[in-house]
């Protein structure tokens, strides 16, 4: 049975960290790596899409403790944990979707998601990272670590599986349902492209996992 995505993720919370972190091949060296990609100046302003309980932002508060966090997830559950463990870092939470959140212009050094963006499609995307891009500093960047597909063959059915299931169970919102549909790479990477920013490069990949970084 599909569930919606924040009922999906609160519903989960207990253990939720241990599932990311031992449930997914490679999850203990990635988040670490996602963190070291991230500005390291005293007090650099980053965008967490999907920041969920923060297992990227532990990493990054081990190198940069000053920065200012601007995350934004649907599940509420999830951000008070994240409040929860860093009462002593700047941090500025908001429950929405970060499709419909605004970003404002010009406010980030850089931004990050960290296995969140794998349940949407291009099309739904570029708005959002013309969004984002426009939220970033010149020069700032985007480091994106997802679940790909594989194929565009594996793409399409895991598309074609969730319109199958919503059919199916009578599902006929527009609101977002917990279901994995990945892109490829290439996919992932036209759509950063069209969305406005300049560059994006590969700078890691473990198993279906890989680390984009879109510069503007």
């Amino acid at each position: 049975m599909l569930e919606k995505m924040a009922e999906f993720f609160d519903a989960r919370l207990d253990g939720y960290e241990e599932h990311m972190l031992d449930c997914i091949e490679s999850a203990r060296e990635f988040y670490p790596f996602t963190a070291a990609q991230l500005p390291k100046a005293p007090g650099a302003r980053v965008l967490d899409l999907g920041c969920g309980t923060g297992l990227e932002l532990g990493e990054y508060f081990a190198l940069n403790p000053s920065a200012r966090i601007t995350g934004v997830d649907l599940a509420p559950g999830m951000l008070a944990a994240l409040k929860a463990k860093f009462t002593d870092k700047s941090l500025e939470l908001i429950q929405g979707s970060y499709f419909d959140v605004p970003l404002g212009e010009g406010q980030f050094d850089a931004a990050v998601s960290v296995e969140s963006l794998h349940h949407f499609t291009k099309e739904e995307k570029v708005p959002l990272y013309q969004k984002l891009c426009a939220a970033l500093v010149p020069g700032g960047y985007f480091i994106l670590t997802d679940y790909f597909a594989p194929s565009e063959a594996e793409e399409r059915f895991y598309r074609a599986e969730l319109l199958r299931l919503k059919a199916e169970q009578g599902v006929a919102d527009d609101e977002f349902y917990h279901y994995d549909t990945p892109l490829t790479v290439a996919h992932e990477t036209q759509a950063l492209l069209e969305a406005g920013f300049c560059g994006v490069e590969e700078l890691g990949c473990w198993g279906a996992t890989h680390l984009l970084r879109a510069v503007k």
